[in-house]
């Protein structure tokens, strides 16, 4: 079983971080990260590697939650589109960044 840190990227932490500023003023900055564990067999199919990116999506979603404020949409779409992108990067898998490709095209498109 292979584990994955799932950590959001300080540039997308500091972005909503700026929305609510005193609180990133008031204590260090400390990058909320979710533990992915998945077995790296289940990558040879596309199957497999739908199921993993369904599970990184999740992931993103709880280091980079929705506060429900408009103004902090946009932040969180990218800290969730950085998280994902950096454990794809991590796993180095081609089917999942293939994946990744498709689904960032559609959000953006």
């Amino acid at each position: 079983m292979t584990r994955l840190m799932l950590k959001i990227p300080l540039v997308a932490l500091f972005g909503m971080a700026a929305v609510g500023a005193s609180a990133a003023f008031a204590s260090p900055v400390s990058a909320p990260r979710q533990v992915v564990r998945y077995d790296g067999a289940i990558l040879s199919t596309d199957a497999g590697a739908r199921a993993l990116y369904a599970k990184l999506a999740r992931a993103a979603e709880k280091v980079c939650p929705n506060t429900y404020s408009l103004v902090n949409n946009k932040f969180v779409q990218e800290c969730r589109e950085q998280a994902i992108a950096g454990a794809i990067a991590k796993i180095g898998n081609q089917r999942l960044a293939e994946l990744h490709a498709a689904a960032s095209s559609k959000s953006s498109g």
